[in-house]
């Protein structure tokens, strides 16, 4: 498909595609997965270090980047890209998330949002238009629009009136952003748990006409089924020629649920965070590289993964630098974790253009089983 930023469905099997998403940066392969780098840094990873794992795109944030450095400085430093030295495409959340999780004594209105910085108290107000003219200055390749993140648990009511609320503010988003080949806005979609507002608001943002649509207000608290659920009421009601992303999600199993879904695109702090607490993903489930048994281990992470990690340092080591709270431990695994994301999104991509997904969700869900084998 044409237009600002081209989306093509190049291969379908059941519900899941593998997509060409077209940036001024560069193209993503999709399904993928977006390491996030918050604060215009990958925690524990250089740049390069984060292309090399296989990244596309990683994900930035309005909210933080706002406050500290600052939208206007990094404009005058010559954008994100330049600033983080980060080559590839860029994608930022517009702060809806983080003013809900951080943001202190904050007030919200038609306006849009009133708080207080969690860094030092300041008082700030961010709107639907601000939110949009920040991420300009940064020069992301994907904006995306401010919108409220629901609490959860909610009533019913109460989602209708927050819904409905970001529903307006992202037509002022629309209305606020410009658009430029390469660039572009996404909707989200919001409703909380329940399936006829999450399908009202999919089809008020088609109305309204984005360049792709995320599904917001998850992974929060309602547990992987109800997750799957929202998504499995959304997805139909959204537009087939534009990219789907879930945001905030997931670990490994939850990817491969939303990709045979037809999700497109990821974001989670999940793999950075559990890099720098000692834990590591593998094909045989999750390991904690704190455990006694991993001390005198000579084997790798994962006997089967690519990365310079594993093919250069044993589980004894990484134990060690763990136990030790070394910052090597931290870059290692992060380094790891993330190369295993991007693996596991490659062969999804692999498994949807022979038609094979279905056999490779088999195999992925038969080896977690298995679960982490100690050394004999």
């Amino acid at each position: 498909m044409s237009g600002p930023l081209p989306f093509t469905v190049v291969a379908e099997d059941g519900g899941a595609r593998r997509g060409r998403l077209e940036t001024a940066h560069g193209v993503v392969e999709t399904p993928a997965f977006m390491p996030v780098g918050t604060a215009a840094t990958v925690k524990a990873m250089r740049p390069e270090d984060v292309a090399a794992t296989g990244a596309q795109i990683i994900l930035g944030n309005t909210y933080h980047l706002m406050l500290r450095p600052t939208a206007e400085r990094i404009a005058e430093l010559g954008g994100l890209h330049r600033f983080m030295n980060w080559p590839a495409a860029i994608l930022t959340d517009s702060g809806g998330f983080q003013v809900m999780s951080l943001a202190k004594l904050r007030t919200i209105d038609e306006h849009g949002v009133t708080f207080r910085s969690h860094l030092d108290g300041t008082l700030h107000s961010l709107t639907p238009e601000h939110a949009i003219e920040i991420q300009y200055l940064l020069g992301a390749d994907i904006s995306m629009v401010l919108d409220e993140c629901t609490e959860y648990p909610a009533s019913p009511e109460q989602a209708l009136v927050s819904m409905e609320r970001s529903m307006r503010w992202a037509e002022r988003c629309r209305a606020a952003f410009k658009p430029r080949p390469g660039h572009g806005l996404f909707g989200i979609v919001q409703g909380s748990v329940f399936p006829v507002q999450r399908m009202h608001s999919a089809e008020s943002l088609i109305d309204i006409g984005f360049d792709g649509y995320a599904i917001g207000g998850l992974a929060i608290g309602e547990g992987r089924e109800t997750m799957f659920m929202v998504v499995d009421a959304t997805v139909p009601a959204l537009a087939e020629h534009a990219p789907r992303y879930l945001m905030g999600v997931g670990k490994p199993d939850d990817l491969v649920g939303a990709v045979q879904r037809g999700i497109d695109l990821f974001d989670c702090v999940i793999p950075t965070r559990s890099g720098r607490t000692a834990q590591a993903f593998t094909r045989r489930g999750t390991v904690n590289l704190r455990n006694a048994r991993h001390g005198g281990d000579p084997r790798p992470l994962d006997p089967d993964c690519r990365c310079p990690v594993c093919s250069s340092f044993s589980r004894a080591y990484l134990h060690h630098l763990a136990r030790a709270g070394e910052i090597l431990s931290a870059m290692l695994l992060t380094q790891h974790n993330l190369s295993y994301y991007a693996e596991l999104m490659a062969a999804m991509r692999d498994a949807i253009s022979r038609r094979a997904l279905d056999d490779f969700v088999d195999a992925f869900a038969a080896e977690q089983r298995q679960g982490d084998m100690p050394v004999l």
